[in-house]
């Protein structure tokens, strides 16, 4: 039975079976925007670009390395000290499947739309805190994307053979005016890695913005 998560809630990443899990999948499900048209004859539908990122801390506080879309242009990143985009760690405990551009047309499929595939047991030693966040390319905020979900699963990026937990951020008037969501953490507690719901939406336009946020006021 997966863990519902609610908002703050942390959890370690012991089964059910007693074994701790350490190779899974962290991924996000989203939907476009859709309205009935005139006279509800027809559907509009507005394509809903979310960006699942991630970045590494290590235990000096320090940013060591992250997961982003390639895609964001360099000069941009520059003007935040950031490097260009890349979709696997240094150490190849992590990687990206890449960026969906739309998110879902005609309701929730219960796949997710973009995945950061997870192995704990390559994580680099001197990382203790890696936080997942999105950020919305396009200019409609929370308030108005009628769904988003995290979630960690056993499987792959096209299988799901078991979830763990999930974290379901429905659309509510807190997100008004917010493209950006902090979305989760993994981090390292006594030689043990535990997950916690974040949850936390940000008037960021920009993931340069989220990244400065995480590491002023999250660690």
């Amino acid at each position: 039975m997966a863990i519902n998560l609610t908002k703050g809630q942390k959890i370690d990443l012991r089964k059910t079976t007693g074994e701790t899990l350490t190779n899974f999948c962290i991924g996000v499900n989203w939907g476009a925007i859709e309205t009935k048209g005139f006279l509800g004859l027809s559907k509009n539908v507005i394509d809903i670009d979310l960006d699942l990122s991630c970045v590494l801390i290590d235990d000096q506080n320090r940013l060591c390395d992250h997961l982003y879309s390639p895609l964001y242009r360099v000069e941009v990143l520059q003007q935040f000290g950031l490097p260009k985009g890349k979709l696997i760690s240094v150490d190849g405990a992590l990687k990206h499947t890449g960026d969906d551009l739309a998110g879902d047309t005609g309701g929730d499929d219960g796949l997710d739309n973009e995945i950061i595939t997870v192995d704990l047991s390559k994580v680099d030693a001197k990382v203790n805190q890696i936080f997942f966040f999105l950020n919305n390319a396009g200019k409609e905020d929370f308030s108005q994307i009628p769904y988003a979900k995290i979630r960690m699963y056993e499987g792959t990026p096209t299988r799901v053979v078991s979830e763990f937990a999930s974290y379901n951020v429905a659309a509510e008037s807190q997100y008004v005016n917010k493209r950006s969501i902090i979305m989760a953490k993994l981090y390292k507690r006594n030689g043990e890695w535990k997950f916690s719901a974040i949850g936390d939406p940000t008037d960021d336009t920009f993931l340069g913005q989220t990244i400065h946020k995480i590491v002023k006021s999250y660690l």
